[in-house]
């Protein structure tokens, strides 16, 4: 409606325009000079009335565009003018004012809805930028770091210097872990990051959270299972010695507790068959503590660059042997296969020796059983190893005890590989998780 009133306006000036300057050169030449100068005047005040229009217009709308740039919406034109396009100008613009309004007030609603959830969270945030400003930080990292208020990394220097160090070479999509001590208490904090992009400036994004508490269940928690898994396998071991020593006791005393020397040649018999048993109980506690030892005793990594397709085939080339006749189909791929691994190898190839032989065994009485192991590169740039098998799996309910020491389902065995892998891992700075869908997909995944 509005541009339909602005459009006949400007054309009804225009025609008004045209037909005096026509009627200025049609005086003119006819030699009536008086009505030409008076068309031609016309003409002028025309032209200027118009000039005078359009920048009304533009003058209204440049306000408008102003006000809602500095957001201000207090800005109202006149609703009842004699001019009935400017009129309905005038109620479009404001009608327009409102809407914004409304929007930028939901808007702010929205953010302050956010912000206070951010706020209230358990868990710190703060964003950087390439400077090293901090552009935000709640309440929570606030108390995490016990310093207010946050507003450059440099800060971080009164609260430890270690810390400073870890925020300055914190990169996107790294974890960390760090201990931060003062003279209260200290704080596990994990750090996550990630890079976000805002009104064309890359900022940094830091999650920061205490996981002291879930790391003193966890170990409490490890320690109950470990003391479990050592005292059943420790007096699986000293109950038979008990009772054979008991019974070799009774052929050296008599009734009342002295010493006989009455002894057959049954009792020479038993009584050797008895040492025996005892130093086989013996040999076997001691393999088992001995297994402990190397557990507790792992050397530092002697890391170097390594080609993880030079890796797998070799894993593969030991593995043949395991694998009798080529009943299971055990297939290795490296992507790319230029792919290097920063690693100790001795380490990494024990842990894949360990884990495709656990999967042989598990697949030892399967058809079409299928070992992969593959290793790769993630967009994050991590590197990772996957082997994986389609095996009966591991049940649900003891898949988290499986990493404990000494934990074990099978006959032979002392429960260590995994327990030991896990922390070889641990020394490399990486990971190593289990999924498991029975006769489908059973993996473990080495991350680096």
């Amino acid at each position: 409606m509005v541009s339909r009133y602005i459009y006949l306006q400007l054309i009804f000036r225009v025609v008004i325009i045209s037909a005096s300057a026509f009627a200025s050169g049609y005086f003119f030449f006819g030699g009536q000079y008086i009505l030409a100068g008076l068309a031609f005047v016309s003409v002028i005040l025309m032209t200027s009335f118009l000039i005078h229009y359009v920048n009304q217009t533009n003058r209204k709308i440049a306000y408008f565009f102003d006000a809602i740039k500095n957001e201000d919406f207090t800005l109202r034109f006149p609703e009842k003018l004699s001019v009935k396009s400017l009129e309905e100008l005038n109620h479009s613009l404001n009608m327009l004012n409102v809407m914004i309004q409304d929007i930028h007030l939901k808007k702010l609603a929205q953010e302050q809805y956010y912000q206070e959830i951010i706020k209230q969270a358990d868990i710190g945030i703060l964003t950087i930028n390439a400077k090293g400003h901090i552009l935000f930080a709640n309440p929570t990292i606030e108390k995490l770091f016990n310093y207010h208020p946050l507003n450059h990394l440099k800060q971080l220097n009164q609260v430890d210097k270690k810390l400073f160090e870890l925020f300055a070479d914190l990169k996107p999509f790294e974890s960390r872990i760090f201990k931060l001590s003062n003279e209260r208490e200290k704080r596990q904090l994990s750090l996550k990051s990630t890079a976000v992009t805002v009104d064309n400036q890359s900022l940094l994004l830091v999650v920061v959270q205490d996981i002291h508490k879930e790391l003193d269940e966890k170990e409490t928690d490890s320690w109950v299972k470990l003391i479990r898994v050592l005292t059943h396998e420790i007096m699986n071991t000293i109950t038979p010695i008990t009772s054979i020593s008991e019974s070799i006791l009774k052929y050296f005393k008599s009734s009342d507790g002295k010493a006989t020397a009455e002894l057959n040649e049954n009792h020479i018999e038993s009584t050797v068959k008895g040492l025996e048993v005892i130093k086989e109980q013996g040999g076997d506690l001691m393999e088992f503590v001995q297994s402990y030892r190397s557990f507790l005793n792992l050397p530092k990594p002697d890391r170097k660059l390594v080609s993880a397709q030079q890796l797998l085939e070799k894993t593969k080339v030991l593995m043949n042997q395991e694998n009798q006749g080529g009943k299971v189909d055990f297939e290795v791929r490296a992507e790319p296969t230029d792919l290097e691994l920063f690693i100790d190898e001795k380490q990494i190839s024990q842990i894949l020796i360990n884990l495709t032989k656990n999967a042989l065994q598990s697949l030892k009485n399967s058809e079409g059983g299928k070992i992969t192991v593959t290793a790769g590169s993630l967009q994050t740039g991590k590197k990772y190893i996957k082997v994986a098998d389609n095996g009966p799996g591991i049940p649900a309910d003891i898949i988290e005890e499986i990493f404990v020491p000494f934990f074990t389902t099978k006959d032979t065995g002392t429960g260590i590989g995994l327990s030991l892998s896990r922390q070889i891992m641990h020394l490399h700075g990486g990971t190593m998780k289990v999924h498991s869908i029975p006769f489908k997909e059973t993996s473990f995944v080495l991350g680096f």
